[in-house]
């Protein structure tokens, strides 16, 4: 990987979970450079499953990446299927390699359950075998169970499951036997991306967060119970900052705006917007007319906003998508907008006065570690 060029990185499988938290986070590093006037470190490209289907675009795809991050895979079905998949996969990734004359660094989404004598276990690990027989440069990263904001419930991710129940007031089925070992989609992302930029080969096995799938349960109950109080707990570690992420973004955007209890007499009203088990920070700022706040995202910084005087409208994009949500907000009617990592967002004033708007997070602003990343929210310029 040439000095002063950018790395040229292709993200596999990168509308899922592990896929998306990656390319985020390259996307964070693109754009904190842009916010420096500096030359973007990753030439980010991210392929999807149409695109292995065509075997020319996947070519132009991978032409002349330094890296390429093998997350895209099948993982249920039926038995059969899923058997032929994941080898299926890794030779498309193959056929497109030799085809644009490319021989990138891959790292390799591998599985614990790639020892397992099932159709699962055989197809993670024929793959493998197939890339690390293709290619000099090979990372067999082997993972636990990766949850993380925004991860599919229902499908076959447990935590995922439990904060939609949650959210939904549905009572979960819980083996009072079992158990699971946890990795953040972001931690992981971070060990993918290291291992590239660093050429890293070999196998690299991340440690997890081993804990009972009832245990797991109360936590997420827990924080279920305080949040709707409007309290943030305090995060005894990171693992704990993860989840509570990932439990809060699976409320986003069915359960958004939250309703504030407003309280008011002849003085006028008061209200709450949240309370904190642990540190944290809030400022009011004035917006002008017409004028604009925000346009970043954060990765794990957990942020309220509050309008308690004029009209704005809050916009929150997903990162890398067109997924965008709008809400409309004024001060006489207050509510809580949160939010969630790795969704830029921004307010804008559209009153004839000045927007007052309250602002909260999770924790005291690091000048050496902002976690404020640069990006407009809306993808086409409006009109001043």
């Amino acid at each position: 990987m040439g000095r002063g060029q950018a790395v040229k990185v292709v993200v596999t499988g990168a509308a899922g979970l592990l896929g998306w938290h990656c390319a985020a986070r390259l996307h964070a590093a693109n754009c904190t450079a842009l916010h420096h006037g500096e030359a973007s470190p990753f030439s980010l490209v991210t392929v999807d499953r149409e695109t292995f289907q065509d075997h020319e675009a996947l070519a132009n795809c991978v032409k002349g990446a330094d890296a390429v991050l093998h997350f895209a895979g099948v993982n249920r079905g039926e038995p059969g299927e899923v058997e032929s998949a994941n080898p299926a996969i890794a030779q498309d990734l193959l056929k497109a390699c030799a085809m644009s004359g490319t021989t990138p660094h891959i790292v390799y989404a591998n599985s614990t359950h790639a020892q397992s004598d099932t159709a699962y276990g055989r197809s993670k690990r024929i793959a493998g075998e197939l890339l690390a027989n293709a290619f000099p440069r090979y990372t067999n990263l082997i993972l636990p169970h990766i949850f993380g904001e925004c991860a599919r419930p229902h499908y076959n991710n447990v935590t995922a499951t439990l904060i939609d129940q949650l959210w939904n007031n549905e009572a979960p089925t819980i083996d009072p036997e079992g158990s699971v070992n946890l990795l953040h989609a972001g931690k992981a992302a971070e060990v993918a991306i290291d291992a590239a930029v660093n050429r890293r080969v070999g196998v690299i096995k991340p440690d997890g967060h081993r804990i009972a799938i009832s245990e797991l349960y109360d936590r997420l109950a827990a924080f279920h119970l305080s949040y709707s109080a409007d309290v943030v707990p305090h995060f005894a570690d990171e693992f704990e900052l993860a989840l509570f992420n990932s439990y809060r973004t699976g409320g986003y955007p069915a359960h958004y705006p939250k309703a504030l209890q407003i309280k008011g007499d002849h003085r006028g009203i008061l209200f709450e917007t949240s309370k904190a088990g642990g540190s944290s920070q809030s400022f009011i700022s004035t917006t002008l007319p017409g004028k604009r706040r925000g346009d970043h995202f954060h990765l794990d910084l957990v942020e309220r906003f509050v309008v308690i005087s004029g009209r704005a409208v809050i916009r929150i994009r997903r990162v890398l998508t067109g997924e965008m949500r709008e809400f409309l907000v004024d001060g006489d009617h207050p509510v809580a907008i949160d939010m969630p990592p790795l969704h830029t967002h921004h307010i804008e004033n559209l009153s004839q006065d000045s927007v007052i708007t309250f602002f909260w997070s999770h924790r005291l602003f690091d000048p050496a570690n902002p976690d404020t990343f640069a990006d407009p929210v809306q993808l086409e310029p409006i009109a001043a």
